[in-house]
C-alpha cells in the first residue's frame, strides 16, 4: 500500500514539475491545480477507488465527484477549474503513458454566466487620479498618484505594477516592460501625465523612501514609507483609500481601473486586436468581453436617447 501511495504522489510531483518548469505556470495557478488534484484524491480514496486510482479512473467516477461538488455549493467557476485541473492531470499521463485515455474527455465544463466588469466613467476617473494632487506635498501622495496614473495609463494588472523594476522603464521612450501571467513580458505605454507623474515621484518622493534602508539598494519602483518594495495589498489599499475619499459608490479595485482602461480605449475607437495585445491577454476571447460593455452602454445611450425607443 505504501508502494502504492508513494506511486502515484510521485506522479502528482511529477505533474507540478511539469507545470512549474514547461507550461511555465504561475504559482497561483500550480497551488490551485494541486490542491484540486489532492481533493479528486481523497474523493477516490473513500469511495474504494484507490486501489487503482490513476489507471482505471473513468468519466463516471469524475462525474460523481463533481456531483459530490454541486451538493457541497461549490460555486460553477470553483467546478470548472476543478475540471480544468484534472483534464490537466490526466493529459499529463496520457502524455507519460501512464493511461491510455483521458477520463476528463467526455466530462462537459458547467455553463457560467458572463458576468460584465465593473469599470468607471471618465469622470470617475478623473477624480480618482485628481485627488491625490491635493496631496501634492506630501511624499505618499506624489507616490499615490503616480501609482493611480500608471495603473490607468497601462492597464497592467497590480500584481504586474508592483514588480516593475527602474530597469524595466524607459521613460523618454514612455515605455515599460511588465511581466505578465506565466512569466510572460510585453510591452506597456505610458501616456504624458503618467510620465510626469512618474518624473516627480522618482525625483522627489523615491530618493527619500529609499533612506529608511540606509545603504541597502532596492530594484523595485515602487517604495512603501520604510522604503521596501510596496505589495498588492499596499496598492489595493491606495486604491481603497482614494476611493473612499472620492466617494465613489462603486466596488473598486486595481483591476477596476484595468477594466477601465480597455473599455475606454475602445469607446474611443482602439481596434481589439490592439488592446489585447496592451492588456497581455492570450485569447481574444477573453478581450472581447469588453465589447459587452460598449455594447451595453449604446444600448442604455439609444433607450435614453431616441424618440421611440
Amino acid at each position: 500500500m505504501a508502494e502504492y501511495v508513494d506511486k502515484h504522489h510521485k506522479l502528482i510531483d511529477n505533474f507540478i514539475l511539469y507545470l512549474k518548469i514547461e507550461k511555465n505556470a504561475s504559482k497561483h495557478t500550480i497551488n490551485n491545480y494541486h490542491t484540486d488534484i489532492l481533493s479528486f484524491v481523497g474523493f477516490a480514496a473513500e469511495t474504494g477507488a484507490q486501489d487503482a486510482l490513476f489507471d482505471k479512473v473513468n468519466h463516471i467516477l469524475i462525474r460523481s465527484y463533481l456531483a459530490v461538488l454541486r451538493d457541497k455549493k461549490y460555486a460553477k467557476s470553483t467546478i470548472t477549474r476543478k475540471i480544468a485541473s484534472l483534464r490537466s492531470f490526466f493529459r499529463f499521463l496520457c502524455r507519460e503513458n501512464v493511461i491510455a485515455a483521458n477520463p476528463c474527455e467526455t466530462v462537459k465544463t458547467p455553463r457560467l454566466e458572463k458576468r460584465l466588469p465593473v469599470f468607471l466613467d471618465t469622470i470617475e476617473i478623473k477624480e480618482l487620479l485628481n485627488f491625490p494632487i491635493q496631496n501634492s506635498d506630501s511624499l505618499l501622495g506624489i507616490r499615490d498618484r503616480a501609482v493611480l496614473e500608471l495603473l490607468y495609463a497601462t492597464g497592467v494588472r497590480v500584481s504586474e505594477l508592483v514588480g516593475i523594476s527602474l530597469q524595466d522603464m524607459d521613460i523618454s521612450g514612455r515605455t515599460i516592460i511588465v511581466t505578465g501571467k506565466g512569466s510572460k513580458e510585453r510591452i506597456v505605454l505610458m501616456g504624458n501625465t503618467a510620465v510626469l507623474a512618474i518624473e516627480k515621484y522618482l525625483r522627489v518622493t523615491r530618493p527619500k523612501l529609499l533612506m529608511q534602508r540606509g545603504a541597502v539598494p532596492e530594484k523595485k519602483l515602487f517604495l512603501n514609507f520604510r522604503g521596501t518594495a510596496l505589495t498588492d495589498r499596499s496598492v489595493r489599499r491606495i486604491v481603497e483609500k482614494y476611493v473612499e475619499i472620492v466617494a465613489i459608490s462603486k466596488k473598486v479595485s486595481p483591476h477596476t481601473i484595468r477594466h477601465s482602461f480597455a473599455t475606454h480605449l475602445l469607446d474611443n475607437g482602439a481596434d481589439l486586436r490592439s488592446v489585447q495585445e496592451l492588456l497581455g491577454h492570450v485569447n481574444l476571447t477573453t478581450t472581447q468581453l469588453y465589447t459587452h460593455l460598449t455594447t451595453e452602454r449604446l444600448k442604455s445611450v439609444y433607450k435614453t436617447s431616441h424618440p421611440r425607443s
